[in-house]
């Protein structure tokens, strides 16, 4: 059975795009009829030039080898052009071919992924979503309101979720870590309270930042929201400095987490070595796929670390994802994003039941991805998925963080 042949949709979820604006899918066809889907979560450049990279990785490093030979196919990739170095572009776009591979040998032997790469350690993989408008929510006004955000928070806890991430501390810019807001770091300490007084004990809270803070500026929001015990205090700094997140970490008691911008081994060991991170949380679609973040996994359990894998991408990312989560001793929880797009483009295939996912019993993903949906659905804009924030942020007021893909600028 060799890799014979290669399909790539860009797909974009309806409005208001919870995943980013756009996801991509990558078919992989087998000469012997057998396919496989992978999600590739890379977009430094876009869609058009991704779609040319992909197909570059497979026919270069993939096309004609078997699907089995994942960890060669990972050898040529990440060496390629005299590079051996983590690359998240060329590393992305094998990710996503290499979660295929995963997918045709699941299905050609008949057994899901997880009893492929060590068997199941959870019957019941704890789940985590932000906290997204409710359907009454005004937007942008949701993203600055603590009230509504206990209100959606108390919602999710009555479908059994047990931790709820939010991020009300600003937007991320290009410009690097700067020094949060007053008004910032007291909207965050509002939104603590608010939920904390509507839940309980009910759910962890994770304060979800995406890099945006300057050493200082990281340990002194950390100080004011401490007292609420939160779970993880995500990627508080850029993640390209290893060193200044450690000292975050060394400086409050909050465990650090991170992982959503790095691939490979190689990084993840970096932030262990120094003591950066506690928790860790790789997306699949970027990471190195499946197998190189079993070995990231296996670097995080030497270090008594926890792996909670990330998504803010499509369903079968997630497939893959929690195949990951199933098979390892040292998962905490995994990220969902339930929306009906995310649901109908894998048919109800996984879904979370009570706050927690079961893994699928199905071959290969387990999951039966609607093509003819995701190709109804072209991304059309020339945005990136995520995009930074050029300008710095305001001092002179509350500066709302709204979403992944705001409202009205998904062009």
């Amino acid at each position: 059975m060799k890799l014979a042949d290669l399909d790539i949709i860009v797909t974009a979820p309806p409005p208001p795009g919870w995943g980013g604006r756009y996801w991509i899918l990558v078919k992989v066809t087998t000469d012997t009829g057998v396919t496989g889907w992978g999600e590739v979560y890379a977009a430094a450049v876009g869609p058009d030039t991704m779609r040319a990279v992909i197909r570059d990785v497979f026919e270069r490093h993939m096309e004609g080898d078997s699907p089995e030979n994942v960890e060669r196919m990972f050898r040529r990739a990440y060496s390629s052009g005299f590079t051996q170095r983590p690359d998240p572009t060329v590393m992305g776009a094998f990710s996503g071919l290499e979660i295929a591979c995963w997918d045709v040998l699941g299905k050609d032997r008949g057994r899901p992924v997880w009893a492929l790469i060590g068997g199941r350690m959870t019957d019941r993989i704890r789940a985590y979503s932000y906290l997204y408008p409710m359907a009454h929510h005004p937007l942008p006004e949701f993203w600055g309101s603590a009230d509504m955000a206990a209100e959606a928070a108390l919602d999710l806890v009555g479908r059994g979720y047990t931790a709820v991430k939010f991020d009300p501390a600003g937007p991320y810019t290009m410009r690097g870590g700067h020094q949060p807001s007053l008004y910032d770091v007291e909207t965050s300490a509002a939104f603590f309270k608010a939920i904390r007084e509507a839940v309980g004990p009910k759910a962890d809270l994770l304060f979800g930042t995406h890099g945006q803070f300057s050493t200082a500026g990281a340990i002194r929001l950390a100080k004011t929201i401490e007292t609420y015990n939160p779970l993880w205090f995500e990627e508080p700094v850029p993640p390209d400095n290893v060193d200044s997140m450690a000292a975050v970490a060394r400086a409050t008691s909050i465990p650090v987490a991170t992982g959503e911008r790095l691939t490979t081994k190689a990084e993840f060991g970096a932030v262990l070595r120094a003591g950066a991170a506690g928790i860790l949380q790789p997306a699949l679609g970027r990471s190195g796929g499946i197998w190189e973040t079993k070995k990231i996994a296996a670097l995080a359990e030497a270090s008594n670390a926890l792996m909670a894998p990330h998504l803010y991408a499509g369903p079968v990312e997630w497939a893959a994802n929690v195949h990951f989560a199933a098979s390892i001793p040292n998962i905490l929880m995994a990220e969902t994003i339930e929306t009906p797009y995310h649901d109908a483009l894998i048919k109800g295939g996984i879904r979370v039941e009570d706050g927690f996912i079961a893994p699928p019993e199905g071959p290969g993903l387990g999951i039966e991805v609607d093509e003819d949906l995701a190709r109804a659905n072209p991304w059309a804009g020339n945005g990136l998925h995520l995009q930074m924030q050029e300008e710095p942020i305001s001092y002179a007021g509350v500066n709302l963080f709204e979403g992944g893909a705001p409202v009205g600028k998904s062009t």
